[in-house]
């Protein structure tokens, strides 16, 4: 084992030590209150409790005080096995406590049962522990606010209620933690989404259904267009397809039987149901099969970007990383069997191009392999598959590690993720392998021996899913995003009204080079303009005053960079078009 994963699972075992002292100090607070489940998470702890009054966040500091208290006891933590009967027993007045061990039971884990112990406190945990309460520094740890969160996850259940808290070894490494999420904090998308005025949700519309502003949408629109050109350059084909299709084509798909819980109920149409789609690999199936297609035809690419629609439960929903409709860069590829690994490693090496034009470049891929339970296909199929995604990734050279059981029910697949200016991990492009919906549909060309063949088809998407990629540019670059991307390019500030003509021309000027310029007339003082300007994250300033009129010149300030530099309006087109050529697409394949 190595050191990392030592020192992980001494951490780990801390925060669930942290948990279960956050329990006791909650019932010892709030007689009566019904104990949930409190694991350790990747930065912390959570339990979950149903207190009669009901807990608020102005609750937190007493029980944190509380915490410290019993720590500070120095009890040991003991470990013991007990019998079913023992638990039921001991968990008596502790209904989701009862109903741990029914499930337990129903697993045909009822004859393992522990309890941890430590004071008067005890919980069914497999643990596990510290072995002394003085293991954990009463410092180190915060509790950081309560939610709501339904038992077992099930909107049927009950709803409970959570406190989070973070946890760590000692006060230093809480400290750099809590500056961590200060700096979270400042890039989190949805305050920038608002500081910068570029998206929102409303009731009226609905929950995790964005609204983009017209600076969002602008956002939105030149990474699109981007990705678009950049597939057509690349020899995909680009084809729109419908948000509805009947129901006997998801059940071709399978989607009925392995994805109808993500899926939104039935719409009733001349008597006849439809499903909004969750995917669009069946409609570019269906396109597939509009024509006979001969071996020489392949590999034929489809791309769209898809209006998407998947149920998630209201409390996952999150800025514009977890919502109910969104778009998704969806591409298939159907091709010959000589051709899967040249197309599978293509589709990874385009995936990586245009991440890195968007300036990210710290990657890692993930093989995720057959589900256990929920799957389609024969094993033997799924093994070849996987083989030929680990020889596509270590081809293109992608650091990657196995991710057991994370495949979809139609395929295996790799994922690529990123990490981002503050190390956090982000899920981006899917390149998947499917085997199924081949046959589902009985797709066929006709091979070099004139008879039918069925062709392999290659999932891929790059974004994952525009709004989460916006999201994740916006916290990654801090709202400051590369001049190519950001809605406002260049801001213009005349010092007085009769500054205005020359302001008008400059801006003219610019706009006649196609850069996004904005012009401010309003009569505030310079420099409330500028740090308006600053503010928008706007990544050129340029001010007019009568030195600027007089020589014809502009003077330029820019984001991220201390003083002001005088220039003419041509040397500055000249000095930022390398950055602008990013947004042209380039190809890459011959």
């Amino acid at each position: 084992m190595s050191q990392k994963e030592t020192t992980e699972e001494n951490l780990a075992r801390r925060r669930h030590s942290f948990a279960h002292v956050l329990a006791y100090a909650v019932t010892d607070l709030f007689p009566g209150t019904k104990l949930g489940v409190g694991p350790a998470t990747a930065d912390g702890f959570y339990y979950d409790f149903l207190v009669e009054e009901g807990l608020q966040e102005s609750d937190l500091e007493k029980i944190a005080t509380r915490m410290r208290e019993i720590i500070s006891g120095s009890d040991e933590i003991y470990r013991r096995e007990i019998s079913l009967d023992e638990a039921r027993e001991i968990f008596a007045e502790q209904p989701y406590k009862l109903d741990l061990i029914d499930r337990l039971v129903e697993l045909g884990q009822g004859d393992s049962l522990s309890v941890y112990e430590f004071g008067p406190f005890v919980d069914l945990c497999r643990g596990p522990h510290v072995e002394k309460l003085s293991k954990l520094d009463p410092t180190a740890f915060e509790l950081t606010g309560v939610s709501g969160a339904y038992w077992r996850g099930d909107t049927e259940q009950p709803m409970l209620q959570r406190v989070r808290a973070t946890g760590w070894r000692t006060r230093k490494e809480l400290r750099k933690h809590i500056e961590f999420l200060k700096e979270a904090a400042k890039r989190d998308h949805r305050n920038l989404g608002t500081q910068l005025d570029l998206f929102s949700t409303s009731d009226e519309v609905g929950p995790g259904l964005t609204l983009w502003h017209p600076k969002g949408a602008m956002i939105r629109f030149l990474a699109e267009r981007f990705s678009q050109d950049a597939h057509v350059v690349n020899d995909y084909q680009w084809v729109p397809t419908p948000h509805i299709g009947r129901s006997g084509l998801w059940e071709t798909s399978g989607h009925l039987d392995f994805y109808k819980e993500g899926m939104y109920g039935a719409l009733e149409i001349d008597g006849e149901k439809y499903y909004l789609k969750p995917m669009s690999c069946p409609f570019h199936v269906e396109i597939f099969k509009q024509s006979p297609k001969s071996y020489r035809e392949l590999p034929v690419r489809y791309a769209e970007f898809a209006a998407v629609y998947r149920y998630e439960l209201s409390g996952t929903l999150s800025g514009l990383t977890r919502v109910r409709g969104f778009t998704q860069d969806d591409a298939h590829v159907f091709c010959t069997d000589d051709q899967v690994f040249s197309e599978l490693t293509r589709a990874l090496e385009f995936s990586l191009y245009i991440l890195r034009t968007f300036g990210l470049s710290d990657f890692k891929a993930y093989l995720a392999t057959r589900p256990e339970d929920k799957y389609i296909g024969e094993i033997a199929d799924w093994d070849r598959a996987i083989e030929r995604l680990r020889q596509a990734v270590e081809h293109v050279g992608l650091p990657y590690e196995y991710d057991e059981g994370g495949g979809a029910f139609y395929g295996p697949k790799i994922d690529i993720k990123i990490e981002d200016s503050l190390r956090r991990e982000w899920q981006l492009s899917t390149v998947q392998f499917d085997f199924n919906l081949p046959q589902r549909f009985d797709l066929a060309y006709i091979g070099s021996d004139g008879t039918k063949h069925r062709p392999f088809m290659i999932h891929r998407a790059l974004f994952g899913s525009t709004e989460r990629f916006v999201a994740m540019l916006i916290e990654h670059f801090a709202g400051a995003l590369p001049l190519w991307l950001t809605p406002c390019q260049v801001g213009i500030i005349p010092v007085a009204d009769r500054h205005h003509p020359y302001a008008e021309k400059i801006q003219e000027q610019l706009k006649q080079a196609a850069l996004r310029v904005e012009l401010d007339r309003r009569s505030e003082r310079m420099n409330a303009k500028v740090r308006d300007f600053e503010m928008q994250k706007v990544p050129f300033i340029i001010v007019i005053g009568d030195r600027e009129v007089e020589d014809e010149t502009i003077a330029l300030r820019t984001r991220g960079k201390k003083g002001v530099q005088t220039l003419s309006v041509e040397d500055f087109s000249a000095q930022i078009k390398p950055d602008l050529d990013l947004a042209i697409p380039r190809r890459i394949f011959g």
